[in-house]
Parts: C-alpha cells; sequence; structure tokens
C-alpha cells in the first residue's frame, strides 16, 4: 500500500509516498480501505517539528513515528478475529494515527463508527478533529446551553466552520468573526451575525456567555469587555508564534489573565471517543451540520494540501482523495 511518511522534521516537502505491506486487522481491529482523509493544522505542527515543546512527545531529534495522518473515511475490507459491530463493504469514518494512507488499521471499541448515507467519503473525513474539537469545546468546556450569546473567533476555518453549524443546533444565538472573503461563507452556516474583523472589532460590541477563541489574536484584557461575568473562554488555537511553544505561549497568557475573576479561560485538546463520533454521525445525517470544503488534494500531493493548512488562510476543511 502507499502511505505517506516523513524521516525528519522539515518543510512539507520531507514528506513522501512509500509502498509498503497492507496490513492485517489483529483481533478486534478493523482494516479500512481509505477513501478520504483531511489535514488539520496539528498535521503541520507535526511535520515541522515546531513548536520544539511538541517534540517531548513525538520525539525530540526524529519523529518517533514516520506515519502522519489522523482522520479517514473508507470502507471495511476486512475484521479481526470477535469483531461484532462491522463486517467488509460497511462504510465508515472516525480517527486513527497513520490514516495519511491506503488503509489503516482501528481498534473496534475506539473512535471509527458508520458514516451516514448520503454523506460522502470527503465529507465524513473533514468531520473528525474539528468537528471533535468544535463539539467539546462548545459542550464540555464551554457548558453551551439553548438561548445562549456564542461568540466565534475564526469561523471560517476547519474548527469554526463546524463551530458555528453545532453551536445553532445546541440553540444558541451565534456571532462569527471572520475577514471580508469569509462572511458570506459564515452567514451561509447559519451564523446569526458576523463580524468582519478588518472593518469592526468586535471587542467594542455585543456580550457574550461562551466565546470559542479559534483564531487566538486578541488579548484577554480586549475579549474580557464583551464576557458575561460568568461567561467562558475557550481556548482553540493561536498564531504559530514562538518556535519554543509555539501557540501555547499566548494560550498560556490568556489562562492566567483569567485566573483573577468569575471569568474563565478553558485550553483543551480534543479526544477521540466512539459516543462523539457517532454524536457528529448524527449531526451530519441530519443535516444539522455541512463540511465547508475548501481544496482537494490526492494523495500523492499530500505535501502541497500541508503547505497549504500551514499557511493558514484555508476556508473550512482541505480533504485529500485517496
Amino acid at each position: 500500500m502507499r502511505a505517506a511518511v516523513r524521516d525528519r522534521y522539515g518543510p512539507p516537502d520531507v514528506v513522501e509516498l512509500r509502498e509498503s505491506a497492507k496490513p492485517e486487522p489483529a483481533d478486534g481491529e478493523v482494516l479500512v480501505r481509505v477513501r478520504a482523509t483531511s489535514v488539520n493544522p496539528a498535521d503541520w505542527y507535526e511535520v515541522s517539528g515546531t513548536p520544539y515543546f511538541g517534540r517531548i512527545a513525538g520525539g525530540l531529534r526524529r519523529p518517533k513515528s514516520s506515519r502522519l495522518g489522523t482522520d479517514f473515511a473508507g470502507t471495511v475490507e476486512a475484521v479481526g478475529k470477535d469483531v461484532t459491530q462491522f463486517r467488509p463493504g460497511d462504510e465508515v469514518f472516525g480517527g486513527r494515527s497513520g490514516a495519511f494512507a491506503e488503509y489503516v488499521t482501528v481498534p473496534e471499541d475506539r473512535a471509527i463508527v458508520p458514516k451516514p448515507a448520503g454523506v460522502s467519503f470527503e465529507q465524513a473525513a473533514a468531520m473528525p478533529i474539528a468537528g471533535l474539537t468544535a463539539l467539546q469545546g462548545l459542550r464540555d468546556k464551554g457548558g453551551i446551553q439553548a438561548g445562549q450569546q456564542v461568540l466565534v473567533n475564526g469561523a471560517s476555518g476547519g474548527v469554526g466552520t463546524f463551530a458555528v453549524q453545532i453551536a445553532k443546533s445546541f440553540g444558541a444565538e451565534v456571532t462569527g468573526v471572520c475577514s471580508t472573503r469569509n462572511v458570506e461563507l459564515v452567514r451561509s452556516l447559519g451564523a446569526d451575525h458576523v463580524v468582519d474583523y478588518t472593518r469592526e472589532d468586535f471587542t467594542r460590541g455585543g456580550r457574550y456567555d461562551i466565546v470559542l477563541d479559534v483564531a487566538g489574536s486578541r488579548s484577554w484584557s480586549e475579549i474580557k469587555r464583551v464576557l458575561d461575568p460568568h461567561a467562558t473562554v475557550v481556548l482553540v488555537g493561536a498564531p504559530k508564534g514562538h518556535r519554543l511553544l509555539g501557540p501555547l505561549r499566548h494560550i498560556l497568557r490568556m489562562r492566567l489573565a483569567a485566573v483573577p475573576g468569575s471569568r474563565k479561560a478553558a485550553f483543551f485538546i480534543a479526544k477521540f471517543n466512539k459516543a462523539d463520533m457517532q454524536a457528529l454521525g448524527e449531526l451530519l445525517e441530519a443535516v444539522k451540520v455541512k463540511p465547508a470544503i475548501d481544496r482537494r488534494y490526492e494523495l500523492g500531493e499530500i505535501a502541497d494540501a500541508l503547505r497549504y493548512v500551514g499557511e493558514g488562510h484555508a476556508r473550512g476543511k482541505v480533504v485529500v482523495t485517496i
């Protein structure tokens, strides 16, 4: 099978396609023929080896693993002993390391669920990391409730486009912040209000119960001006910034600044689990969420896809067909 791999840190050009043996599913595992995957900012960070802080887990001088990618959608090729939930031919999606490849093996009890009928492989593959981040950020960290005022800063990116739709599915009134060229996109996703940050300062108007901050473009003192007394800012992302700490530098500053007072700043990293993947599948099936796909690449163009995502201007998701 073909798989995208890299043996050292560097620009996207260090990634190459290699042939390897098709894996066999172990007991309790499902072998998936991957039809589509998607690229996330985390993939770019993993390839580049920045911020350096991240190498503590991934390998200091060289990557511990050469395989890349997490999001996948495809068809079950084979199943291991004792697998009961899936059978060959089933269409599925989920998350598993090494997904930038023609095949991936996934434990049956992990993040793999049926793909809803009528949803394309590309749409399903766009969902896992970004969708889970939006869902868990709003629900678990933000405690979203119907009728609340929610602001999404960075509403046109991968996480942001899902956050706008998921917040609406909870019954919130949603304000999306984006640049001029993305205003119509964010409005089409269901945002009640759209702020063009090139023309208007969102920290000078409105009051919000939850701010999902994907862009990380404003300081705590600025965002605090539009927070209700017991509001929560959920920190999802920030500019690349410092090579040692990267986005963590901004996130740490925000959390420390929020310590005194009733308003909270919460940071988290999305965690894969079957229940939340099923919840995403239900949102897709009910057409409460529809992935916004910016560009499509083929597996042989994975370096170009990583480079584009690394530039930080993707509108919605970047998918790769395999």
